[in-house]
């Protein structure tokens, strides 16, 4: 039996062309009213005129009887269901019989569309210091969560440490091979090309000194210490950090991440551990690779601008760069991996069941991993100051 609005009828109402859409009837001291004919748009103006014309009993129930309805469509049953809203009837107060199972399905259906909210709510234009206090708020948060999902994955790891059966090699060697070994030739073109600019512009004022070897030492230091760390995370960030959150995004919203928990196996096992591994053996691998190329970029302009032979710049650098400026890069290049990791894959956790959170949630990724990235690369630079690395 379907339920719908209703009010208690008086009258009943003749159309002009013989016919009667509305009816009323008393069965057994029950209020009946009676859908009678055709109910679709080509008849919209009688229905209406009919359903203006009805009175309204307050708080009498009544029955809503559709056995001898014909036919009815979406725009007769919106008018019916607009009208007794209008006046005042509640959910309550009728009840339905009679209706054909087509008729009824249809009524259900537009008497639910009819409870949705509007699509779009009114905009709220906020002030600055709202804007600001909301920005804070949601950063906060943001924060929180992405503290929680890193608890979830250590536990995760965890219970995996004690069965490395279950953790996942293929994946994970097939995330290394996308996210590092396909990433080395934009890393090596990026710090090649970078090497070349640091050497041009610092060459252009040692020449003017006559301390055009001492651009050896400028590059050696900047490139192993600094700029191959921070390009090749950056790279990463922009490249696999979006492609992690895109990934793991899209298979929430196909529910493919509800499939895995049904199987009884954990999504962050199964998605977020091998990326985070696979990550965090790659980018080491990327800024070595960019080392070599920096330093080359330097040393082909040493050789094209300064008159720096190769084999005296490959001396100069073997004197000049300790060792620990190389270990320097490469020790900051799994922290970065990892905050790029656990960020990726947390904000393709985060993606709502639409196409568009899948793009936001992605932006979300590349901006908070560069930002983070450099929050890092300051820390450690005061860091290793105070301790005299």
């Amino acid at each position: 039996m379907m339920k719908s609005h209703g009010c208690s009828w008086l009258l009943s109402f003749p159309r002009d062309a013989g016919d009667e859409v509305l009816e009323h009837g008393i069965e057994d001291g029950t209020s009946v009213l009676y859908l009678s004919g055709v109910w679709r748009l080509s008849n919209l103006g009688a229905i209406v005129d009919a359903l203006r014309s009805l009175k309204l009993d307050a708080g009498r129930t009544f029955v809503l009887d559709g056995s001898r309805l014909e036919a009815l469509d979406t725009a007769a049953g919106f008018t019916l269901f607009r009208h007794l809203a209008g006046l005042g009837c509640s959910e309550s107060m009728v009840s339905g019989r009679g209706f054909d199972q087509r008729h009824s399905r249809l009524l259900r259906l537009v008497h639910e569309r009819m409870k949705c909210p509007p699509a779009a709510a009114r905009s709220i234009h906020l002030g600055l210091v709202q804007r600001v206090g909301a920005a804070a708020i949601n950063l906060w948060r943001l924060l929180v969560s992405h503290n929680a999902f890193v608890g979830a994955v250590a536990l995760d790891a965890l219970d995996l440490a004690p069965r490395p059966r279950r953790f996942r090699l293929r994946e994970t060697v097939s995330q290394f091979e996308s996210a590092g070994l396909d990433a080395v030739p934009i890393v090596a073109l990026v710090t090649f090309l970078i090497g070349v600019v640091f050497a041009y512009l610092l060459g252009q004022q040692a020449l003017r000194y006559g301390a055009n070897i001492f651009v050896v030492d400028g590059v050696g230091l900047a490139i192993c210490r600094e700029l191959s760390p921070l390009l090749a995370a950056v790279i990463v960030a922009g490249r696999s950090g979006a492609a992690f959150t895109a990934q793991i995004g899209t298979m929430k919203v196909q529910e493919e991440i509800d499939a895995i928990s049904t199987l009884g196996l954990s999504p962050i096992q199964v998605l977020v551990i091998p990326r985070l591994v696979a990550l965090t053996l790659a980018l080491p691998l990327l800024v070595f690779v960019g080392d070599a190329a920096g330093i080359a970029g330097g040393m082909l302009v040493a050789a094209w601008q300064l008159d720096i032979a190769p084999a005296t710049f490959l001396e100069r650098l073997h004197d000049v760069l300790p060792l620990r400026a190389l270990v320097v890069g490469l020790v900051k290049a799994p922290v970065f991996a990892v905050f790029i990791a656990l960020i990726a894959c947390r904000m393709g956790m985060l993606v709502a069941r639409d196409a568009r959170s899948v793009g936001v949630n992605t932006t979300s990724t590349v901006v908070q991993s560069i930002v983070w990235v450099i929050v890092l690369d300051a820390a450690f630079a005061v860091a290793f100051q105070r301790l005299g690395i």
